[in-house]
């Protein structure tokens, strides 16, 4: 009996694993300073646009782990791989005697359950 309830169990979560994944739009998001690091060689200011609240700050922390890294590139598409979710975006990097910022536009936000979500601005 143990048997059958587990096979049902295992069958019937590999036929709804299978859906598609759903995608939405978004047009709101929030803008601003997340990140500020300062070292003896200036200060680093991560901003997002765009960002969903719930994990602006875990992006934001990674998207600085990347720069310090060397992995972001100016003007250029990049992924970060967040906790929660995967977030695709736009980075502009702006250096100014010993101050660095860098600008991170949300465009494509993959949640682990599944959800896409893609930012649509308004007009």
């Amino acid at each position: 009996m143990k048997k059958l309830i587990l096979s049902l169990s295992i069958l019937s979560c590999l036929a709804f694993s299978n859906e598609e994944p759903k995608v939405t739009t978004y047009s709101y998001g929030h803008n601003g300073m997340e990140y500020v690091a300062r070292s003896k060689n200036g200060t680093v200011i991560i901003s997002t646009f765009n960002s969903k609240m719930t994990i602006r700050q875990d992006i934001a922390s990674k998207i600085y782990e990347m720069y310090l890294e060397h992995k972001l590139e100016n003007n250029k598409k990049t992924t970060v791989f967040g906790t929660e979710a995967d977030v695709t975006g736009k980075c502009i990097i702006r250096k100014k005697d010993n101050l660095t910022t860098v600008d991170f536009y949300y465009e494509t936000v993959e949640w682990c359950t599944g959800v896409t979500e893609i930012y649509k601005k308004n007009i």
